[in-house]
Order: structure tokens, then sequence, then C-alpha cells
């Protein structure tokens, strides 16, 4: 498996992605995501802006996909609690795996590459959000070791807000 900046190559593959993560969603009734987020463009500028990144398998097709942002969410500067610091810090958006890698580890896996970016980077904080109904998400926060901080509100709606402190 590799772990890597996405790039124009895989913009279909993630499309399928996410489009398969938001019909996990609506069978789910999950608002977290709706016919109108995340869209094509969004991703676009996703890869454009150099916060894409992707998970492959052994083919060398992508089976994950999710952004990572460490210049900050303005959403997160106006929380409904409090964040367990105020370091610099990075923050996952639109993660989504293919259906047929789900259930086996890998969006773990990507938040524990997404730690080690961070080491390299000196950062040790990492934020993330999510929608109070997405059940999968709110479970690998919690095994991943994230705290409950409070909401963080956003033009959708409220989400819940989690961090964690990234440690060598």
């Amino acid at each position: 498996m590799k772990f890597r900046k996405a790039d124009e190559k895989d913009a279909l593959r993630i499309w399928e992605i996410i489009l398969q993560a938001k019909q996990q969603m609506r069978e789910m009734n999950s608002t977290q995501w709706g016919d109108d987020y995340p869209t094509r463009d969004t991703l676009q500028m996703d890869i454009l802006k150099g916060y894409g990144y992707v998970i492959c398998d052994e083919s060398s097709k992508v089976i994950v996909y999710g952004a990572v942002c460490f210049d900050g969410e303005p959403a997160y500067d106006s929380i409904v609690g409090r964040w367990t610091d105020n370091f610099p810090y990075v923050t996952v958006h639109r993660l989504a795996v293919a259906d047929e890698k789900k259930r086996q580890g890998m969006a773990a896996k990507f938040i524990r590459e997404v730690e080690k970016l961070c080491l390299q980077r000196e950062i040790r904080s990492f934020r993330i959000d999510t929608n109070f109904d997405n059940i999968y998400m709110l479970q690998l926060l919690e095994k991943s070791g994230f705290e409950y901080c409070g909401e963080v509100i956003y033009p959708r709606g409220a989400r819940r807000a989690y961090h964690k402190s990234v440690e060598k």
C-alpha cells in the first residue's frame, strides 16, 4: 500500500469513491454529505491546492481519499466547546474508502499516515470533525484516540469536533 499526494490522473477514481461514500451515507440516513457536497469541483480544488491524498493498493489503484489541510479550518476558530491546545494543526476532510476495501482498517491507516506527515512537519495537533450521524467516522475517531471537544458550525450545520495530540 502506498500513501501519496493525489494528482489529476486520480480524479475520476476519487470521484467514484466519493459517490460510493455518498450512497453509503444515504443508505444509513446520514445527512453529512448530499448531492451538492462534495462536488467534483471541490475535489479538483483539493488536488490543485495539494490537499488531496490517496492510499493505493498493490496494483496502484486508489482505494482511499482524503483532503489533508495544514493551513487551518475557519470553522474551527469559533468552536462551541474548547480545543485542547492552540498549536498549529492538521485536519482531514472528505475521507472516503472504496467499497471493496471498507471495514479493512483503511481509514485508520489513512489517519496514521497523516500523523506521520504531522511529525515530518513538526505539527503535534490533529483536529477533525464529523456529522452526528456518521457512525463509521465516529467509531474511527474513538478507536484512533481522538477526544471530543465540542461543536463547529458550517453553513450546512453543526459537526462534532475532535482533537488528538500527535506523538512520536
